[in-house]
């Protein structure tokens, strides 16, 4: 075991993949020289040249498209986004090609893809570069859609996602590639898709949340745990495939949800979740289900005012108290 940050589990993961798979290969924007916006592929440029850590032009649709080409004549391609919110402009591409290829061809032609970068707000990046975008695309089939919280299943699920025959969109919070924990590297370890995980144990209300919101629960379980409030924190970490086998059984333990994302409050996964636990765990809820989710506004560039749209474990512990 290392004990090592988020962003050096993700860099350790690509590199042994690289090293693993001659087909593997990485392209984006200021990967390569630069190192990436984020330090994410620092030092492999160096280590393993201009094929394999591809830079590109400022063209999402157009890296996007070469990479599902490439996937489908046996390599596996993985784009990486300066930000989550430059796929916008790459959508095309993910939905109506990556996505539907398999399905189209009547299963002739695979794509192993991964689309991978920052998605949600850092620090005063403004309303362009601070979407939370899993949505989005947890949205539609052929897909897959993974949001890791902790260094570990950053490395664990980065290999899943680059051995993964279908297209992968993996997103990651800037605001967690300082985060630390023990990575098993240099091990065959993965973190298999659609299987949630307790990351603490609770009786009294269940705070479901992925990515980033997630270190946010367990920082408001503290606080709820002060009040005599027993918080269990659900990882969903897997959009889709989704585990409601796992987020079911915290339910009928603690008997109240709260469902917790970073995404617009006003039709973000989160409300999904919630709709899911609506149907499927009725008779285990004791009151509504409950969310907590981000501001429906534009990211504002002033750091105050930002602060204000993002959730914070205080608005999850008010939200657990007015749940009755």
């Amino acid at each position: 075991m290392a004990d090592m940050t988020y962003r050096d589990a993700l860099r350790t993961a690509l590199i042994e993949e690289l090293d693993r798979d001659d087909n593997v290969f990485v392209i984006g924007e200021d990967i390569g020289r630069y190192q990436g916006t984020f330090r994410v592929t620092q030092g492999l440029f160096e280590k393993y040249g201009e094929r394999r850590i591809v830079d590109t032009p400022i063209t999402e649709p157009a890296f996007t498209g070469m990479a599902i080409g490439a996937a489908m004549a046996g390599l596996r391609p993985v784009v990486e986004m300066m930000t989550m919110s430059f796929s916008i402009l790459a959508m095309d591409q993910i939905i109506n090609h990556a996505a539907k290829i398999h399905y189209m061809t009547g299963g002739q032609a695979t794509v192993p893809l991964v689309v991978r970068g920052p998605g949600g707000a850092a620090k005063q990046l403004s309303a362009q570069h601070s979407h939370s975008v899993e949505g989005w695309y947890a949205h539609v089939p052929g897909l897959k859609v993974v949001a890791p919280s902790t260094a570990v299943d950053a490395y664990g699920m980065l290999k899943t996602a680059i051995r993964d025959d279908n297209p992968v969109v993996f997103t990651e919070n800037p605001m967690l590639y300082g985060v630390k924990g023990d990575v098993p590297v240099g091990t065959d370890f993965s973190v298999e898709f659609g299987k949630a995980q307790i990351l603490r144990e609770g009786k009294d209300v269940s705070l479901v949340a992925y990515s980033r919101m997630t270190q946010e629960c367990l920082a408001a379980a503290e606080l709820l745990d002060e009040q005599g409030v027993s918080a269990e924190v659900v990882d969903v970490r897997s959009l889709l495939p989704l585990d409601m086998e796992t987020i079911g059984k915290s339910i009928a333990k603690t008997n109240r949800a709260m469902v917790c994302y970073e995404d617009w409050r006003n039709g973000g996964f989160g409300a999904e979740i919630a709709a899911r636990i609506g149907e499927e765990c009725f008779d285990d809820l004791d009151a509504p289900v409950g969310r907590v989710g981000g501001l429906n506004v534009p990211m504002p560039y002033a750091r105050n005012l930002e602060i204000e749209c993002i959730p914070k474990p205080e608005d999850v512990v008010a939200a657990v108290q007015n749940m009755g």
